[in-house]
């Protein structure tokens, strides 16, 4: 159980952001500070010990995931901002470990392959795979589509 966030910090200036949070959460690593501003991913822990990883958004795909966002009522009078499903294929499919594509395959049988917007994901996850140099990406992606 985790919970991932994505923070648009833009480029420049993420010290600031990250500083505030090492003030507040406890870091799960010795570097944490390092390793966010060198892999943009700040990981912490909450007080009762849930993994917290927050994205440093800075990148197209990641604003447009931010305003594509809904407001989902968790239990009454607690909202939280969701990312769309398709969103969140995108951010897992480019993560590229073992635990997103289980979570990926979740993903696509609760939502349905047909209600997904393929395309949508397509047209987001190509040019980030583009930039990783990682066209296999895409391939799983198209095997688990069918």
């Amino acid at each position: 159980m985790d919970l991932g966030l994505t923070l648009l910090t833009g480029f420049g200036g993420e010290e600031t952001f990250v500083d505030e949070w090492l003030a507040h959460y406890e870091p799960r690593l010795k570097d944490a500070r390092d390793f966010a501003l060198k892999n943009r991913v700040l990981l912490l822990r909450s007080p009762s010990g849930i993994g917290i990883d927050i994205a440093l958004g800075a990148l197209p795909f990641e604003e447009t995931a931010v305003q594509r966002a809904r407001k989902i009522e968790m239990e009454p009078g607690a909202e939280v901002m969701l990312c769309t499903p398709e969103d969140l294929v995108v951010m897992k499919a480019f993560a590229d470990r073992d635990l997103d594509w289980n979570d990926i395959r979740g993903i696509i049988v609760r939502q349905g392959k047909e209600s997904l917007d393929w395309s949508y994901m397509y047209e987001h996850l190509t040019p980030l795979c583009e930039a990783k140099e990682a066209p296999e990406i895409l391939k799983k992606l198209k095997g688990l589509q069918g």
